[in-house]
């Protein structure tokens, strides 16, 4: 099936700092997709090249297998970092007047906007102005405006941030329903919690470049034989010492630790008997958090 996008080996440079070096990722129709990576690491620029903000430097950007052009973006929803509403406009115009952008008229888009309003609890301000509503609030609008039109393809710029937990679990059920119409969302964060939830596949880049691309389950399966919990009572702070060991988390009183790839577990468990009480030492599946400090940790050496 062909990708509902598509970047092949796209750069970007300002002046003599390069944004984005080579980045390539395709996008499957249908799904979740996360652009992850540390704050800096090219994702805003990569999609403002996708949405034809601005020009990349090098390399191609498909959409729905042929070259993107600015015509194809009518079919897209896209919901930069960086916020704007008019805080003057009563919340009812400021949906109607972005469903206008889009070419639907205001008698036409009404229904819908008191459709969505209900549906996140907004029903009640739609005729107040936008700067008498909360942060949260003003995000919830921006999100019925960026999908206001029922495209078919939708880009979230750290969709998340400044959201509280309710609105966070808000804003994944939508995606979420989304999904299930048939759409296509990327969204991008350095958040791994939200992208392990809600992504099925990924992208990680970091200082510009992909290091890391493909289907969310296939990478765990494909890295969890490296991967442990361990329970045990002890000098915990040698752990990260153990020959074949590459890294140690910490949490609720276990470890989960991370194996070189030619390290055998029971090699490991001989050493850490020598100074651990060890209750519990098992392979598992490594959360997204931990492949994304991996990774972006073996990139910079």
């Amino acid at each position: 099936m062909t990708p509902t996008l598509e970047l092949q080996a796209v750069s970007k440079s300002f002046g003599d700092f390069t944004a984005v070096n080579g980045v390539s990722f395709a996008v499957p129709q249908g799904t979740i997709y996360g652009l992850l990576g540390p704050n800096g690491a090219g994702k805003t620029t990569t999609l403002r090249m996708i949405m034809d903000i601005i020009a990349p430097d090098a390399g191609l950007v498909l959409l729905n297998g042929h070259p993107r052009y600015r015509t194809d973006l009518a079919g897209v929803g896209y919901l930069p970092e960086e916020r704007g509403l008019y805080r003057k406009m009563t919340v009812i115009d400021q949906l109607a007047f972005l469903a206008e952008l889009h070419g639907i008229r205001r008698r036409e888009a009404l229904p819908t906007i008191d459709s969505w309003l209900e549906r996140v609890d907004l029903a009640a301000w739609g005729k107040k102005k936008v700067e008498e509503l909360s942060k949260g609030m003003q995000q919830k609008i921006q999100l019925i405006g960026t999908i206001l039109h029922d495209p078919d393809l939708v880009i979230l710029d750290e969709p998340f941030s400044g959201l509280d937990p309710i609105n966070q679990g808000l804003f994944k059920d939508l995606l979420a329903d989304y999904k299930q119409q048939g759409k296509t969302i990327i969204f991008s964060t350095h958040i791994m919690e939200q992208a392990e939830k809600l992504c099925d596949h990924i992208c990680l880049i970091s200082r510009g470049r992909t290091i890391l691309e493909g289907e969310l389950s296939a990478i765990k399966r494909r890295l969890g034989g490296n991967s442990y919990r361990l329970v045990a009572e002890g000098d915990l702070d040698r752990l990260a010492d153990v020959h074949g060991v590459e890294q140690a988390l910490f949490h609720d009183g276990t470890a989960k630790l991370l194996l070189a790839p030619d390290t055998r577990g029971a090699d490991v468990l001989s050493d850490l008997v020598g100074f651990l009480t060890v209750h519990e030492f098992r392979s598992q599946e490594p959360d997204l958090e931990e492949i994304f400090i991996k990774a972006v940790r073996d990139a910079a050496e």
